[in-house]
């Protein structure tokens, strides 16, 4: 049997007779990628979203008290399964995704290999499918980012062009996971790039365009996130503009907080000799399960162990209670700081966005309350917060305004958008300056300022393709 590799081998040979000049080839690769890369991501989308159904909705409808105990359980197992995995198969596949694409593209011209790939799609699937407090999105990039690498190399194509189908598998895996092409644009461009090069420009936008319109063609509109398109965000009284602003400064609170706390614990695991670190991932889901039975106890709704989405549209809706709002805040952010400190497989993306939503409801709650605006603001306030803490997090101002947009259709809010993101991200680099990406790679002694860069003996960078 001609294996897959074999068969990519024969048609990108038989690319190279066809298109001899690598400029064209580029532009075909790029559009094999953007394809191939929204197919990955749809893939991957649907087996976390199967593992949920078998997983995560059976341990809820457990009879009794029992699920009780399997929700504290099954994502401390699953945690211990994914441990084992990132130990002894592929250690690159731990974290967010988004870091190791940074490392890839600033050491070792791209290249992301087939191994990486794999191990990030099966563990991560397996993490996020049994209750880790974690997103799809980062992993969604790092695993199109590998396939746009692998093509890239397959294509033969030069060093400087295999770089840019990175920065290609970036894009199309952010485009991929919120169907929001024109944000992964300029998340590629903020969080990786850093310049204009009309080349890459050019590739990144057709591969966002191409991986969102085939997870759209498959999975519908708005895969990921399930925002109601009947629901109307606007600023309806000028007068809110105080409550955004209090909102944009204590995104920029918990920004730094979230951060602080993650890479501390981080830290004080991988100090935690007495424990082997395979063994690190199964507490982290244990801690993970016990607050996810707090949140059900208390309020009924999970949105910390398993898919936040659902938990985060009822915010967006205003149906929560301010309480609610509060708590599940709390115990989101406490809970992704263990699940990805305790060295899990997963994004902080979709945990931003969550922590950010109830976050910004419950100042919501403080509009209604005090000025005794329409009970309809609280949704609003949801949608600010979301981006106000993304931008606070993630360092990505542009993008963080963007992505709601796309997601949400929140194209009145702007202006509360414009203040609360600017004040969270100012304020979060003034208080914090190395963004969460960046300050995780330093704490493995990995520094992407050019002064830092370590350099083996021939002027190539000396950061290896596995570690």
């Amino acid at each position: 049997m001609v294996s897959v590799e074999g068969l990519l081998a024969r048609f990108f040979a038989w690319l190279m007779r066809r298109i001899p000049n690598e400029r064209q080839r580029l532009l075909a690769v790029t559009i094999v990628a953007g394809g191939v890369c929204g197919l990955a991501a749809v893939a991957f989308h649907m087996s976390v979203a199967w593992l949920y159904g078998q997983v995560i909705d059976r341990v809820a409808s457990a009879p009794g008290h029992a699920w009780i105990w399997w929700t504290i359980l099954t994502p401390a197992v699953g945690g211990l399964v994914v441990g084992l995995g990132l130990a002894y198969w592929v250690p690159a596949a731990a974290g967010s995704g988004i870091p190791q694409v940074k490392v890839a593209y600033n050491f070792r011209a791209g290249a992301i290999t087939i191994k990486e790939t794999v191990g990030k799609f099966v563990l991560c699937a397996l993490q996020l499918g049994s209750g880790a407090s974690l997103g799809v999105e980062g992993p969604t990039v790092q695993i199109c980012a590998g396939v746009s690498s692998f093509l890239a190399r397959m294509a033969r194509l030069s060093a400087v062009n295999q770089k840019r189908m990175t920065s290609v598998g970036m894009a199309a895996g952010i485009a991929a996971a919120f169907n929001a092409p024109i944000a992964a644009v300029t998340f590629t461009l903020e969080e990786l790039i850093g310049s204009l090069d009309q080349t890459m420009l050019s590739g990144v936008i057709v591969a966002a365009a191409l991986a969102a319109v085939v997870e759209h063609s498959i999975l519908g509109s708005n895969p990921i996130f399930h925002v109601p398109r009947l629901q109307t965000y606007t600023l309806a009284n000028v007068s809110s503009l105080v409550w955004y602003a209090l909102l944009g400064l204590l995104a920029a609170l918990v920004s730094v907080a979230f951060t602080d706390s993650l890479l501390w614990l981080r830290k004080w695991f991988r100090g935690l000799k007495s424990v082997p670190r395979w063994i690190q991932p199964g507490i982290g889901g244990a801690a993970t399960g016990s607050l996810a039975v707090v949140a059900l106890l208390f309020f009924g709704v999970n949105g910390i162990a398993g898919d936040p989405y659902k938990t985060l549209t009822q915010a967006l809706l205003g149906n929560l209670p301010v309480a609610a709002m509060g708590v599940l805040c709390v115990l989101k952010f406490a809970a992704t700081v263990t699940s990805y400190s305790s060295g899990g497989s997963g994004g902080i993306f979709a945990p931003a966005l969550f922590i950010g939503g109830m976050l910004g409801g419950a100042v919501g709650y403080l509009d209604v309350t005090i000025f005794h605006h329409p009970a309809d603001s609280i949704g609003a306030f949801a949608v600010v917060g979301m981006g106000a803490v993304f931008a606070g997090i993630v360092r990505a101002p542009m993008t963080s305004i963007l992505i709601i947009y796309e997601m949400t259709g929140g194209y009145g809010l702007v202006l509360p958008m414009m203040i609360a993101n600017m004040s969270a991200f100012a304020l979060a680099r003034h208080w914090r300056h190395t963004p969460v990406y960046e300050a995780l790679l330093e704490q493995d002694g990995i520094f992407l300022d050019a002064k830092h860069k370590p350099h083996g003996p021939d002027g190539t960078d000396a950061v290896p393709v596995e570690k």
